[in-house]
């Protein structure tokens, strides 16, 4: 397996992680069976880096990580914990809190539902425009300090909200949307992770599956799955962004790849700093990800990759009015 590094604070994970949020939530129903069995996959292909949040599934996903990793070594993998969502007792969310004394409290609860001592990278969901930056990496700075966090990380964080951020404690890394589909980090927010040695992991690199080359506009979203939700997903959008699909299909049928893999390829070549989560629930789909570390492209092809699936022809917002108004990232400057 090959291994990325994590911004300037020199420890390394595996060049793709496994995001674990499907296995719990979001997706529709998942086999918990089929779930661990794709964690031991992942993890006895050299993936190191696990992806979970503290409410994906409400403290499943947590408890199902736990029991995956049962009579293995802790030290063998890389646990990043998102915290700060809530949920109510129906599935639905009612905000977001990062007060510093929340925190440590929501620390103090995942640390007991993994069944471990430490967090290797913890980082809030979502920025809380309700507390500054300052005071919540303070707190996380304090757990890092007392030894139940190694490292601190933010997701869909602007380029502002970083360097505030990066001036309190060492950032190692910023947790972002960033596909073929999806570039808008590559303006202001990836040239200023750069500047300040902060790695990005990339989610939504398959941009929940409309990339991944299986999704038809005859497979619909369930009640249970948020994709029904989203704007690519719906009505001309999707007959858009799966015309886009096709003409990227071309390019992996030259290649001798599927469409998922080229689509992982691509963010791979973007930098050594960018490491790819791949949101496989099943062994299959798992194994189809990881044939992307074969795929070698070149500049041309990276050219007429870009060309087929140019940023400007995607239709569609990547979450609802909502929940775009909450992203950091999204944020005008």
């Amino acid at each position: 397996m090959q291994t990325r590094t994590l911004g300037n604070n020199g420890s390394n994970v595996s060049a793709l992680g496994l995001g674990l949020m499907g296995m719990s939530d979001f997706y529709g129903p998942a086999d918990q069976a089929e779930s661990i069995a794709t964690i031991h996959d992942a993890i006895a292909a050299g993936i190191t880096l696990l992806d979970t949040g503290d409410f994906y599934g409400s403290g499943h996903n947590e408890m199902l990580l736990r029991e995956a990793l049962k009579g293995r070594r802790r030290e063998d993998v890389f646990i990043a914990v998102k915290f700060g969502a809530m949920r109510s007792p129906n599935g639905g969310f009612i905000g977001v809190d990062c007060r510093p004394a929340s925190v440590k409290n929501f620390l103090a609860y995942t640390l007991k539902r993994l069944g471990t001592d430490y967090i290797d990278l913890y980082q809030p969901a979502r920025i809380d425009h309700t507390v500054p930056i300052e005071d919540t990496v303070g707190a996380i700075a304090e757990m890092v300090k007392a030894g139940y966090v190694r490292h601190i990380g933010l997701s869909e964080a602007g380029a502002e909200t970083l360097r505030r951020a990066q001036a309190v404690h060492p950032i190692s890394w910023l947790q972002i949307e960033y596909s073929l589909l999806s570039r808008g980090i590559e303006a202001e927010i990836l040239p200023t992770a750069r500047e300040l040695g902060i790695a990005i992991t990339a989610y939504g690199v398959l941009s929940r599956g409309l990339l991944s080359g299986h999704w038809s506009k005859e497979r619909s979203a369930t009640a249970r799955d948020f994709r029904a939700h989203l704007p690519r997903f719906t009505g001309a959008n999707l007959d858009c962004n799966l015309a886009l699909v096709e003409a990227l299909r071309a390019i992996a049928h030259e290649q001798g790849a599927t469409v998922a893999q080229v689509a992982i390829a691509w963010v791979l070549a973007q930098g050594a700093d960018i490491i790819p989560l791949v949101g496989a629930r099943r062994r299959d789909r798992l194994a189809e990800a990881l044939g992307a570390l074969e795929l070698e492209l070149s500049v041309a092809d990276l050219a007429r990759i870009e060309k087929a699936v140019p940023t400007t022809a995607v239709a569609g917002d990547r979450y609802d009015a909502g929940q775009m108004a909450m992203l950091d990232s999204e944020r005008k400057t």
